[in-house]
């Protein structure tokens, strides 16, 4: 019995000793670590950058009802200390790139390689760049990193589907842009119903070719489709620039040959009006209106010409009348005899 309470007196006596000496320790580094729990208290204190929202998650869970309440601009955040609460910051403004080679020759991970059908059943070869940013922040922080792994499958689902549904002509030719447009509502679609927290903001196909056997012969099609569309391009141009003049030279011929027909109905007008009072004059006079329209006959013959010249008659002989030989202006010689019998 002695030794059993003899025991804790000798387990006190040899622990007084580092008693009093952590007392002495408490007492002097009281303040440091009051110092350290002051330091912890403040460590939840975070400044969210311009261009960063931030959220606070608690014990692993958003803090707020809703997003108004969940997201914190630029400023002072005020939140416990680790590991009661954890503040994520996430630049929104920032665009990220995504390069996505499922569908490449070789693949995301150097293996076989992926591939596309076209509408027509032919192979095509597709690597793209995804541009994207954070539209959500509550459902980005919860995919964490697995937010660019379920872009890569969106995108590239709906590259394939996109693509099946076009000829090989068109996906390689002028149907790119619309493939684009088509890829990315899809793409977008699938994402928002994952709730991925995530905005496509441009997606580039940086190469889209066929099988690196057929390559030549896909790119001799495609030199001969952008032969032919430039030409018609060019044949437009010359038709744009042709037709307005050939319009304007036949407006200007059918105005001229509209003015000349009014002129020569005038004309004929004219010398029908004064054939029809020469007519009534004659028919009054008859000796009269013949012997003027005979005299000037004569006048119109030898009026203009340059010589004049009176025939006599040969020896022993007469004319039955007048004989006048008269010779043009530019002519040296005599025209054949002009007769008339007064």
């Amino acid at each position: 019995m002695r030794r059993r309470r003899g025991n804790p007196s000798e387990l006190g006596r040899l622990a007084a000793p580092l008693l009093r000496g952590a007392d002495a320790a408490w007492q002097r580094m009281s303040w440091w670590i009051a110092l350290l729990a002051a330091l912890y208290a403040v460590s939840g204190v975070t400044v969210v950058a311009p261009d960063e929202v931030a959220v606070v998650l608690r014990w692993g869970r958003l803090v707020g009802a809703s997003r108004a309440a969940q997201e914190h601009g630029p400023g002072l955040l005020l939140a416990l200390p680790a590991p009661i609460d954890q503040v994520v910051r996430v630049k929104v403004k920032r665009i990220r790139e995504l390069a996505i080679t499922t569908l490449a020759s070789g693949g995301d991970r150097g293996g076989g390689g992926g591939y596309a059908l076209t509408g027509d059943f032919n192979v095509v070869h597709v690597t793209m760049v995804a541009r994207y940013k954070v539209r959500e922040i509550g459902d980005f922080i919860r995919y964490a990193k697995r937010v660019e792994d379920a872009l890569r499958v969106e995108v590239t689902a709906a590259m394939v589907r996109s693509i099946g549904e076009l000829a090989v002509d068109h996906v390689l030719s002028d149907g790119r842009k619309a493939l684009i447009q088509t890829a990315t509502r899809r793409a977008q679609a699938g994402l928002d119903a994952a709730r991925a927290g995530i905005e496509i903001v441009a997606l580039e196909l940086t190469a889209l070719a066929p099988p690196t056997p057929l390559a030549r012969d896909f790119d001799a099609v495609q030199s001969a489709y952008i032969g032919a569309e430039t030409r018609k391009k060019e044949a437009e141009a010359f038709a744009q620039e042709a037709l307005p003049k050939s319009r304007a030279a036949a407006n200007a011929a059918l105005q001229a040959a509209r003015a000349d027909a009014r002129t020569a109905l005038a004309r004929a007008r004219g010398d029908a009006a004064a054939f029809l009072a020469l007519s009534r004059e004659y028919r009054a006079n008859p000796a009269v209106v013949g012997e003027r329209l005979y005299r000037d006959a004569v006048e119109r013959a030898i009026g203009g010409v340059q010589k004049v010249r009176w025939v006599p008659p040969p020896a022993g002989d007469r004319y039955q009348g007048l004989r006048i030989s008269v010779a043009p202006p530019d002519a040296g010689a005599p025209v054949s005899p002009a007769g008339a019998n007064p």
